[in-house]
């Protein structure tokens, strides 16, 4: 089946059209600074010189989705005959709050619950329902799928998601640890199962997400069974910008200290802390922070140490958790791309049986094996793949339903 992935934010329109019977890109591409003039179109083929990019005014979404359709239909630059050809459109959710534990069939009433969620992901959710919405004005009668960001999570068991305040706030608020970047968890997951030749019931898996957004998780049998991000994706390690974990009391004491007022705090925290913060506001860049870092500068090497360590606290959290890991997956841009963060975090779990072939960790590219043989835990890196994970999802709920 062709399905055409879509992950929209407020202003731009991320697509891919995947053969999933190959699990295979047919095309990808990019509609940014929609209604808000100045607009860029992105085509690309695989492996075909059909690709172009423009420039194009999007005043809305609906002009985004009508132009991605024009050009992958159309009979010079096109991949498919007709819109026909496209089975179903799988949509990127953020947040389902604890109402998903898998994707799902949108219907009315599923709209609905996206749109109640939407206080929990603000600045995504309704970026998320506009995309769904201008599909189905261009394509009316296609299915519509969408898949969580947070449904990989909700086999968290209770005493993982609770916090510790009254139990009365999770009753009528909600508030509890949801987790995010899901939808890269569990397909890595399944792939580190895959390419230890295990069925992925039998693997204990820590997956370690590490972008400039970031989240660690322990996958037991396939399901997750913590996470470090929570009720938002403020909460867990350290991020690019974005301060992880920390004393409530903080929040109290620096608008108290700063005469900063709660918003302009929490703006902080979000935009102007973790890597950022730490390194005296130098970068939110791991390569420039390793860099500065190898030339001996001292915020850079605060900053990335305290990345380190905290990185590694939750791995060792982790392993506690599980009862043992049977492998560690470094994937996205920091993840998959930086062998000397790898390398820092591995040696420093060396107690734990954690032993890293620096020569495979140093050279070779894509899905790979990167511990020592004498290592009790394997470790891989494996890039992520966020856009087959939603095409794939998506053959699976039509499946369901066919079959139902």
């Amino acid at each position: 089946m062709k399905v055409l992935v879509i992950n929209c934010g407020s202003s731009s329109l991320k697509y891919r059209l995947i053969e999933t019977d190959t699990k295979t890109v047919i095309c990808k591409g990019l509609c940014e600074r929609i209604g808000i003039g100045g607009g860029h179109f992105k085509y690309e083929v695989t492996g075909s010189d059909k690709g172009f990019e423009k420039d194009v005014e999007f005043p809305d979404h609906n002009t985004a989705v009508d132009t991605l359709i024009k050009a992958v239909t159309d009979p010079d630059s096109g991949v498919v005959g007709d819109v026909s050809e496209i089975g179903a459109v799988g949509h990127r959710i953020v947040h389902g709050g604890d109402k998903f534990t898998e994707a799902a069939y949108i219907t009315p009433e599923v709209m609905s619950v996206i749109e109640e969620c939407s206080d929990l992901a603000p600045l995504h959710n309704p970026a998320n329902i506009q995309g769904i919405k201008s599909c189905r004005k261009v394509m009316p009668d296609t299915a519509m799928v969408g898949v969580f960001d947070t449904a990989f999570h909700q086999t968290l068991p209770e005493e993982a998601y609770l916090y510790g305040i009254p139990y009365e706030y999770y009753e009528k608020y909600g508030i509890r640890k949801f987790g995010f970047h899901g939808m890269s968890h569990e397909y890595v997951s399944k792939e580190t199962a895959a390419i230890m030749g295990k069925d992925i019931k039998d693997v204990k898996t820590i997956i370690c997400h590490l972008g400039n957004g970031a989240s660690i998780t322990a996958v037991d049998g396939g399901r997750s069974v913590d996470t470090s991000m929570g009720y938002t994706p403020l909460d867990g390690i350290i991020m690019g910008t974005r301060c992880g974990s920390l004393d409530p009391e903080i929040v109290h004491a620096l608008v108290e200290k700063t005469g900063k007022g709660l918003d302009e705090v929490m703006r902080i925290l979000n935009f102007d802390s973790g890597v950022y913060g730490l390194s005296d506001y130098k970068s939110s860049d791991m390569r420039d922070i390793r860099d500065a870092y190898k030339a001996g500068d001292k915020a850079a090497i605060r900053a990335f140490d305290t990345y380190i360590y905290v990185i590694v606290k939750y791995i060792g959290a982790y392993m506690a958790v599980l009862g043992g890991a049977d492998a560690i997956t470094f994937t996205a841009g920091i993840g998959e791309n930086s062998s000397s963060v790898r390398k820092h975090i591995c040696d420093r779990l060396k107690g734990l049986g954690v032993v890293l072939d620096d020569g495979a960790n140093e050279n070779g590219h894509g899905a790979r094996l990167i511990s020592a043989e004498s290592s009790k835990v394997r470790v891989y890196t494996i890039p992520t793949d966020e856009e087959m994970s939603i095409a794939l999802s998506t053959v699976e709920v039509l499946d369901r339903m066919n079959k139902g």
